[in-house]
């Protein structure tokens, strides 16, 4: 699937098949994460991986908003540690997973209601550290009902050259 076939069709996961994730695919959307571009280069990110079907209801029931982590195979938890823009660098390093997970037939959502402290202590990251989201990684259980994104014309949201001039092909 090539990047621009990713974007279109991807949907958020919340609803995953108990299928275990084979190595090849949890390293090949760790490399993307790896290989995301970071302020000055500094990589100031962890990825700590969680199979352990106990750590991962533990963690969903400490996530307010994604309860169904306990349902997935497989999450990353995306720490960042000494950045001064920790969410911007983590952000990218996310979109990046999460289209290779696509590409590779694998669903994920960003989580937002973590649980803060008491995941951090759960994965035993350092007191520095912050930790910016938890990817849920499995196989989509059903199809997405939408089949197409909802999303506003690209006129309302490209400018030329100032802002309010839709961006429009000559």
């Amino acid at each position: 699937m090539d990047v621009h076939e990713a974007i279109r069709t991807r949907y958020a996961v919340r609803d995953f098949r108990p299928d275990s994730l084979p190595d090849e695919t949890i390293l090949r959307i760790l490399e993307a994460g790896r290989l995301a571009p970071s302020q000055r280069n500094r990589q100031q990110w962890h990825f700590v991986v969680v199979q352990d079907g106990e750590t991962l209801k533990k963690i969903g029931e400490l996530a307010s908003s994604g309860r169904y982590i306990a349902q997935a195979p497989m999450a990353v938890a995306v720490v960042m540690q000494g950045s001064k823009m920790p969410k911007i660098d983590a952000a990218r390093a996310v979109q990046n997973m999460i289209l290779a997970a696509w590409a590779e037939g694998v669903g994920t959502c960003w989580v937002g209601g973590i649980g803060g402290d008491r995941v951090k202590d759960l994965l035993n990251l350092p007191e520095d550290a912050e930790l910016i989201t938890i990817l849920p990684f499995g196989y989509p259980a059903r199809r997405s009902l939408k089949g197409k994104k909802d999303r506003k014309p690209l006129s309302e949201v490209a400018h030329r050259e100032s802002f309010g001039n839709p961006y429009t092909t000559s």
